[in-house]
């Protein structure tokens, strides 16, 4: 479906705000740690409720809304470098200047949480370059050797379950520097956090990212897995692609049913407690990402089978705008997020249980969703998407309709 005024792709813009939706669900429930908090963190106790409701949520939504982000920018740079070629332009070195904007927006973003992924998308996306002109089977066939984690082996074959740059093991989050890091964000200044976050936030992100979780790999994996999707034009024709994305719906629900109860019995079998010492657990962790994958290509499929029905339409339709402006969104959240939790801001950290957080998150999506849809009936573009097109073009663009 097209917003014809534009030449949007609607259904990208609304899977988009969708999955930014899930993400900030996640950072708010994690109370924009971006690591497990420790149990001295609480200074309330979780009900029953609560405990289920974080399950939920653990199981449902954290790694999946991530990856359908990441799969959305591989589709992203698609779009952008089709469209180029289509208008006879070399889009490639422009590509690589929006990317090295995009990484001091992230940057700046990093600041207020260390867990910012826009720094990771613009590190990875200028590799995706290469792939552009590659045949779909050897774009899935990389995909395909990231996503099973293959570098995953080799990281742990070299390093083990140590750190790269000589952190504590990231699975101990009850490690004397993580509880210091949360003593900053719990009482530090504004600048205290942003110092934390901008030095040792970044190098805790890259250990994350290249170590033995391996989210570096994972990220662009489905970054190709978006190019593959733009490359065969899935939205463009998604009526006519209905059985395909049927039979994606009901493999991946096969995948996920083996892949969860290969993770269950991997784990409850493999030696205790679990340390990551062991290449059993190191497999068991793969066959927790693959239940991820699998279960990301559900929420994918079920996502496109539902925009087609009218209620789905109507539903899905509201992320719309907010996905549209998805980098002001995403950046606006996290400053509302720490506002809310750090110490610099209200300090609720560790005072509220997860109902609240929850609530806080649907009232904090709900709000930017419909500011976005007023925003765009006077604007173009979302004010981080104009600054950010405006600097990629060297002059500024018309901001006002």
């Amino acid at each position: 479906m097209r917003n014809l005024s534009s030449n949007r792709i609607v259904i990208i813009d609304s899977l988009r705000g969708f999955a930014l939706a899930g993400v900030c669900l996640v950072h708010m429930n994690e109370q924009y740690i971006a690591s497990a908090p420790p149990d001295s963190l609480m200074e309330v106790t979780n009900s029953l409720f609560d405990k289920i409701l974080g399950g939920i949520i653990g199981f449902f939504i954290i790694g999946k809304f991530f990856a359908l982000f990441s799969i959305l920018f591989g589709l992203s740079f698609f779009i952008q470098m089709d469209a180029a070629a289509k208008r006879n332009e070399n889009f490639e070195f422009k590509f690589l200047w929006r990317t090295f904007l995009l990484f001091i927006i992230g940057y700046a973003h990093q600041l207020f949480y260390k867990g910012d992924i826009l720094t990771i998308y613009a590190l990875l996306a200028p590799f995706l370059i290469p792939f552009y002109r590659l045949q779909n089977k050897w774009i899935l066939l990389v995909s395909g050797i990231f996503l099973v984690s293959i570098p995953r082996f080799i990281s742990y074959a070299i390093l083990g379950n140590e750190s790269a740059f000589g952190f504590a093991p990231i699975m101990d989050a009850n490690n004397a520097p993580n509880i210091a890091y949360l003593n900053t964000l719990k009482e530090g200044t504004i600048t205290e956090v942003f110092i934390e976050n901008g030095i040792q936030g970044m190098l805790h992100k890259m250990d994350f990212q290249i170590g033995l979780v391996a989210r570096f790999y994972l990220t662009f994996g489905y970054f190709l897995i978006g190019l593959w999707i733009g490359k065969i034009g899935l939205f463009q024709n998604v009526e006519q692609k209905i059985p395909i994305i049927k039979k994606c719906l009901k493999w991946g629900l096969v995948c996920f049913i083996i892949s969860a109860i290969i993770t269950a019995v991997v784990f409850a079998f493999s030696p205790q407690p679990i340390d990551f010492k062991s290449w059993f657990h190191v497999f068991g962790l793969n066959a927790y990402d693959w239940s991820n994958i699998a279960l990301t290509l559900i929420i994918l499929s079920s996502f496109i089978l539902l925009y087609q029905r009218k209620r789905g339409f109507r539903f899905f339709s509201f992320f719309e705008s907010y996905g549209r402006m998805a980098l002001t969104n995403y950046v606006l959240q996290s400053i509302i997020g720490t506002f809310l939790l750090f110490g610099w801001g209200l300090g609720l950290i560790g005072k509220l249980q997860t109902i609240y957080l929850v609530f806080i998150a649907f009232t904090i999506i709900t709000a930017q969703a419909i500011g976005s849809k007023i925003w765009l009936q006077n604007f173009r573009y979302g004010p981080l998407e104009w600054l950010w097109r405006s600097a990629t073009k060297g002059k500024l663009q018309a901001l006002k309709k």
